[in-house]
């Protein structure tokens, strides 16, 4: 979406159902530096003040209230949150209030908005529509190793009844296969899985090219869901410093982008 703080749909869910799935640029907002312009991530160093302003100025443009956003603390884990109504606004305005723990959220609730912030690691919107539930997971290597993407759509399958042929994904903006290069202690956590020699390929100099969003698309695949239900966004964040903060880039002093998921609440 253009305008003066422009921003992503994810128009392959949006058109499945009453939703709103919205991916942040770096562009419109108040922060300096190396946080230039829409920094949304509390802990990377910028000032408070202007993280806040950030994030009230993306609510408003999107039509996503600040005080229905409820955040996970992302520690690279594989917990997964069931979010209910009463923790509405856990670390939207303070970051200590956040979900202790936390990397993925889902919800069968209509007046929340999931959100999670990211600078290279991978976003994956997660819906089934039969059941009205919802997921958010962010998904770095660690997590990724974890298949943290699984356990949230797993949760879904607890907690809802929610089955993985009946779900959609996407897997949003994060660094590319062609930017990840990493070491061998990176690519020891992913060789016990059956793909690991699909999204590990060597490249220049002998290091590997970790390929993210392929890994987590097949973690979708085995619990269930189907290829065609699955979508990549196919943006590297790392390629496109334009549009996208990313750690990796800019050597780890960077800003957050912000992925909002949320039902539409008069269902239309």
């Amino acid at each position: 979406m253009e305008g003066p703080v422009p921003f992503f749909r994810v128009s392959f869910l949006e058109g499945q159902a009453p939703v709103k799935a919205i991916f942040s640029t770096r562009q419109g907002g108040w922060s300096e530096g190396a946080y230039r312009a829409l920094n949304l991530g509390f802990h990377v160093g910028d000032e408070y003040d202007k993280v806040l302003a950030n994030r009230r100025l993306l609510a408003e443009v999107t039509g996503l209230p600040l005080e229905r956003w409820v955040v996970g603390e992302q520690v690279h884990s594989a917990k997964v949150a069931v979010v209910h109504g009463q923790q509405a606004g856990s670390g939207a305005q303070e970051p200590d209030t956040s979900l202790k723990g936390v990397d993925a959220l889902i919800t069968g609730e209509r007046n929340l908005v999931l959100a999670a912030f990211f600078a290279d690691c991978v976003p994956v919107y997660l819906m089934d529509i039969k059941r009205r539930v919802i997921g958010l997971v962010h998904a770095g290597w660690k997590g990724t190793a974890h298949q943290v993407a699984a356990r949230a759509v797993e949760r879904m399958s607890e907690v809802f009844g929610s089955k993985g042929e009946d779900c959609w994904a996407v897997i949003g903006p994060s660094i590319g296969p062609c930017c990840y290069e990493v070491g061998p202690e990176v690519a020891e956590s992913f060789k016990g899985l059956p793909w690991a020699g699909k999204i590990l390929k060597s490249g220049e100099g002998g290091r590997l090219r970790l390929n993210l969003w392929e890994a987590n698309r097949l973690t979708l695949l085995e619990v269930g869901l189907l290829p065609e239900r699955v979508a990549l966004a196919g943006f590297c964040t790392a390629c496109h410093p334009d549009l996208f903060f990313s750690y990796r880039r800019f050597g780890g002093r960077t800003g957050r982008l912000a992925a909002l998921f949320s039902w539409r609440p008069d269902g239309e």
